[in-house]
């Protein structure tokens, strides 16, 4: 069992009205601490999505594990070959390497807050998403960065067929 020793100054606070967004309606990421805000204790944002809008398409992190807590909404979660439906209030955490994916299910909205621990520098991952998003970068650029993000792509047959 390794831990972490975090290694910060203070609280880390961020005010909603000072939180970096990426993206808009469907998909809304706010940037809330990146590992080097917390030591590399972790790293979380909160993820809005509208009317069953797609998350996160099937990955896995070698060396963390996320943490899904719905804020409001309802959202399918992908997590090895299991899809879980999560509502409210409801608490999902993927160990390291295993597959997941996460998504508003059909017809909802979710509004989750993520956190992956220990952290990973993941602020620029998604402003790089972002310029996938607006055409600046090619969506096969993110397969040049996978190691330095700690998120590995995969194909999942199980997450393919429940989105369809």
């Amino acid at each position: 069992m390794s831990l972490i020793h975090p290694d910060f100054d203070g609280p880390h606070v961020v005010r909603e009205a000072d939180a970096e967004v990426i993206g808009q309606a469907p998909t809304t990421i706010r940037l809330l601490a990146d590992s080097s805000a917390t030591g590399g204790a972790l790293s979380t944002q909160r993820v809005t999505l509208a009317d069953g809008a797609n998350g996160a398409n099937p990955h896995r992190h070698a060396n963390s594990a996320e943490l899904f807590y719905l804020l409001d909404g309802t959202a399918q979660l992908l997590s090895g070959d299991h899809i879980v439906t999560a509502g409210r209030g409801d608490l999902v955490v993927v160990p390291p390497n295993v597959p997941h994916a996460f998504a508003a299910a059909p017809g909802e909205d979710a509004d989750i807050l993520i956190v992956i621990t220990p952290g990973v520098e993941r602020f620029e991952y998604f402003r790089h998403l972002e310029r996938i998003a607006y055409g600046k970068v090619p969506p096969e650029s993110l397969l040049d960065v996978q190691e330095l993000y700690d998120t590995y792509f995969l194909q999942s047959d199980t997450w393919t067929a429940t989105r369809a």
